[in-house]
């Protein structure tokens, strides 16, 4: 069997990784940041398969515990960065755990024989930091596709500079090892919708879904949302999984970075929808999933349905 390393393999969007690769006949090792805290991880125990899973635990901004996760992996996912909107200390909360995380973990895979792949699970924010608005050189009914040069505000929020940052130490690295002996391929996600396979309570987008489904606003960030009914880009977190699988089992794809993306619909007929009622508006397709359906071979779901399974 060959082994997949999943670092983040227990979250929201890492869970449906997990259970993909086991279900797709690998050997799956998960990292854990505190292997005393069963709470995180104990749900991918009850996956089929499971006998094939391995829980580590893992420090990212640790190489040598990167470089000893690596070992043995002949595939290897990096989805271990946080996911947070509400930050107190944006350095030491998601800088540094996102950005020296990535490039310690590029320094780490040069030195682990017999890599044949790595996937980096980026996000829209390698694209667009201002998301879910549109970058400010784009307009109402313009289209977001991999050919766009990548747009950076230092106005964003702090978690999607923090990966835009991560993602442009990839393409460097990519760019300045023209010679290796593995594929390196990223996928970038929009707004990850869907049901999680754990009772967590630490998963953001499942955070988000539940404040859309109640009209509910934290902070300003989310009141603006309701303010102004913005367009949101949805993708169903089974096909964030299928995308990443895909992107790990296809070869001659090196140094690619795939937008993930189903339909945009306005935030009141996302309330609507996670509600079980019909949007009242049509959707809109703000970004292209053209390259990810026709090089991954992704059937992306309509946004309904994972908004409908959250409400289930």
């Amino acid at each position: 069997m060959k082994k997949v390393g999943i670092i983040g393999g227990s979250g929201f969007i890492g869970s449906y990784n997990t259970k993909r690769f086991l279900d797709g006949g690998y050997e799956v090792r998960v990292s854990t940041t505190d292997i005393y805290k069963k709470e995180k991880y104990d749900h991918l125990k009850q996956l089929p398969n499971s006998e094939h899973l391995q829980i580590v635990q893992l420090n990212v901004e640790d190489k040598s515990h990167i470089q000893d996760f690596l070992n043995g992996c002949h595939v290897v996912v990096h989805g271990g960065t946080p996911f947070q909107l509400d930050v107190k200390d944006p350095k030491t909360e998601l800088f540094d755990p996102t950005i020296e995380g990535t490039e310690n973990f590029l320094e780490a895979i040069q030195k682990t024989p017999g890599i044949e792949k790595v996937v980096f699970i980026a996000s829209v924010a390698a694209y667009n930091t201002n998301f879910p608005l549109l970058p400010d050189n784009k307009s109402q009914g313009d289209q977001i596709s991999e050919d766009d040069a990548p747009f950076l505000s230092e106005e964003g929020h702090p978690y999607a500079q923090a990966k835009f940052i991560a993602n442009q130490a990839v393409e460097k690295f990519i760019a300045g090892n023209p010679n290796l002996s593995f594929e390196i391929v990223s996928v970038s996600p929009v707004g990850v919708m869907g049901k999680a396979l754990s009772q967590r309570q630490d998963s953001t987008s499942m955070g988000l879904q539940f404040l859309f489904k109640n009209k509910i606003a934290p902070n300003p960030f989310i009141q603006m949302f309701y303010d102004n009914d913005i367009a949101f880009a949805l993708v169903d977190v089974e096909d964030v999984a299928e995308g990443v699988y895909k992107a790990a089992t296809i070869k001659g794809i090196h140094g690619r970075n795939y937008l993930l993306s189903s339909e945009s619909y306005k935030v009141s007929d996302i309330t609507l929808m996670l509600n079980n009622q019909e949007p009242m508006g049509q959707p809109t397709m703000v970004y292209s999933n053209d390259l990810a359906t026709k090089e991954l071979g992704i059937n992306f779901n309509p946004a309904k349905v994972p908004l409908n399974r959250f409400s289930d």
